[in-house]
C-alpha cells in the first residue's frame, strides 16, 4: 500500500513510456519477418517483457535452415517443446496464441489464475478453422493452451464477430501474410475498437504486407513475407491520459505539463484523448524542439461542459480515466460502449462502481456508467479530510486513474497493490514525485 498526497502546484516535464500496444504488434511482426534485431524504444512494461519471453521460444528460422530455438524451459525444450507463462499479459496471450500456431514446434502457453478465466475460445476457433492445432489443457474456452505450430497453414476465408476484443482480430491479421492463401476476414456486426485494427493494419503495411479494408467490415490480406526493417516505437497516448486527468482536476489554475514523445499524427486510437479533455477544460498544444523531439503541452484553459457523454467502443482504455475525472470535476456523465471492460485485467465496470462508490453514487446499466452528480459523502465540507483507501483489482489502469483523486480533495489517499502499474507504466509513481506528489510506502 502507498499513501499519496499532493502540493498545490502542478508543473513539469514527463518523458512518457513507449506504447505497449505498438510494442506488442511490432514484436510479433518483427519476429514473423525473422529479423534478429529488435524494434527501437520498446516499452519497458510487464506486458512487453511477457511478449519477449514468449518470443524466446522455438521460432521460425531463415528459409533453408532448420528450426532453431533460444534457451528456455530446460527439459521441455529438449523434448522439442516450450512452456510459456505470460503472467497477466492478455495481449501477449492473444498475440502469441496466433504466432505460435504458425511457429513450428510444440508449445504450451498459460498465465495467472485471472488469465485462466479470460476467454480465448473465439480466437482458438478461428485459428482452428485456418488449420491450427490447438487443444485446451484445462477448461474449454480458456488458457492454458497446447499448440502444435506449423508454418504451412492454409488460411482462406474466415468470419468472426466484430464486437469481440480487437486483439483477437489483430492476432489473426498479423499472421495472415504467412498463410498459404492469405486471409479474407469478414467481421460480423459492429466493429469494436476499430482504431486498434487500423493500428495493426498500418504497422503491417510498414513491414511490407499487402492488407486493406475492402468493405466496412471486410479485410483482405495477401500471402507474402514481411520485410525486415528498423522500427521506432512512439510514446503511449494511453499513459498520457492520466496527465490530462491531473491537469483537469488540479486546483492549480496554471497547471501545465509537457509530455515528451507523443506523435501529432499518431496511429494510436487513444490519441483522441485530447479531444475528450477539451470538453473538460484542458488545452493541448504541439511543438517540435530543435533536435526533432515531439512534445505535447497540456494546460488548463477553456470552459468545462455541464454534462459529458461519450462512446468508448473504440477507446475502452480511457473509460476509467474519464469517469474519475468527470466525477472529481462535478460533471455528470454518461459513458457507454464499455462491453470489452468486462474481460480486461478485471471487470472494470464493477471495479469502478465499487471504488468510485466510496465517494460518488454511480449507476451501472449493462455496459454503461452514469453519474448524476450525487456524492456518498453527506457533508461535502468533510471531503478534503477523508482518507480514501482504493483497491486496484490487479489492474494498472485502476491504480493510475484513481491516483489523482488527492489533487481534488487536497487530502491523502491510499492505494493497495500499487505495483500493478508496472504492467504498462513502471515509472508512474516516480513521475508523480517529479511534479510534487508525496508518496509514502505504508506497511
Amino acid at each position: 500500500m502507498i499513501e499519496i498526497s499532493s502540493g498545490y502546484h502542478l508543473r513539469g516535464r514527463i518523458v512518457l513510456p513507449a506504447s505497449k500496444s505498438i510494442s506488442a504488434r511490432a514484436l510479433i511482426i518483427n519476429a514473423l519477418s525473422r529479423n534478429p534485431s529488435l524494434p527501437d524504444n520498446l516499452s519497458d512494461s510487464d506486458d512487453t517483457q511477457a511478449m519477449l519471453k514468449g518470443l524466446a521460444s522455438p521460432k521460425p528460422s531463415p528459409k533453408g535452415e532448420g528450426l532453431k530455438s533460444l534457451p528456455l524451459g530446460g527439459d521441455l525444450e529438449e523434448a522439442g517443446g516450450s512452456f510459456i507463462d505470460i503472467g497477466a499479459a492478455g495481449t501477449a496471450m492473444r498475440f502469441l496464441t496466433a504466432y505460435l500456431s504458425v511457429t513450428p514446434g510444440e508449445h504450451t502457453i498459460t498465465g495467472t489464475q485471472r488469465m485462466q478465466h479470460r476467454p480465448i475460445g473465439i480466437l482458438v476457433d478461428a485459428l482452428r478453422q485456418l488449420g491450427a492445432s490447438i487443444v485446451y489443457e484445462g477448461e474449454e474456452g480458456f488458457p492454458p493452451l497446447r499448440i502444435v505450430g506449423h508454418d504451412n497453414l492454409e488460411g482462406g476465408s474466415l468470419t468472426v464477430p466484430g464486437n469481440v476484443s480487437s486483439q483477437y482480430i489483430s492476432a489473426l491479421l498479423m499472421i495472415a501474410p504467412t498463410l498459404k492463401n492469405g486471409l479474407h476476414l469478414t467481421l460480423e456486426g459492429n466493429v469494436a475498437s476499430r482504431p486498434y485494427l487500423d493500428m495493426t493494419i498500418s504497422m503491417m503495411r510498414d513491414f511490407g504486407a499487402k492488407v486493406e479494408w475492402t468493405g466496412n467490415n471486410v479485410i483482405d490480406v495477401q500471402p507474402g513475407s514481411y520485410l525486415q526493417r528498423p522500427y521506432h516505437i512512439e510514446s503511449d497516448w494511453s499513459a498520457a491520459s492520466y496527465w490530462y486527468e491531473m491537469v483537469a482536476v488540479s486546483r492549480d489554475a496554471k497547471a501545465e505539463v509537457e509530455l515528451v514523445g507523443l506523435h501529432h499524427d499518431s496511429i494510436q486510437g487513444d490519441s483522441k484523448v485530447w479531444q475528450m479533455f477539451r470538453e473538460l477544460g484542458v488545452v493541448t498544444e504541439y511543438f517540435v524542439e530543435p533536435d526533432g523531439t515531439e512534445v505535447v503541452k497540456i494546460r488548463k484553459g477553456g470552459g468545462i461542459t455541464c454534462h459529458f457523454s461519450c462512446d468508448f467502443t473504440h477507446q475502452p482504455d480511457l473509460a476509467q480515466t474519464l469517469a474519475v475525472t468527470c466525477a472529481l470535476l462535478d460533471v455528470p456523465f454518461h459513458l457507454y460502449g464499455l462491453q470489452s471492460l468486462r474481460i480486461k485485467e478485471t471487470d472494470r465496470i464493477d471495479a469502478l462502481v465499487n471504488e468510485l462508490g466510496k465517494i460518488f453514487t454511480l449507476e451501472e446499466r449493462d455496459s454503461e456508467l452514469l453519474w448524476e452528480g450525487f456524492y456518498e459523502i453527506e457533508d461535502l465540507d468533510m471531503l478534503p479530510y477523508e482518507t480514501f483507501v482504493f483497491d486496484t483489482y490487479e489492474d494498472h489502469r485502476m491504480a493510475m486513474s484513481l491516483a489523482p483523486v488527492c489533487l481534488r480533495t487536497g487530502g491523502e489517499i491510499q492505494i493497495n497493490n500499487p505495483e500493478v502499474v508496472s504492467k504498462s507504466y513502471p515509472a508512474f509513481w516516480e513521475d508523480l514525485k517529479k511534479v510534487g506528489f508525496r508518496i509514502r510506502i505504508c506497511k
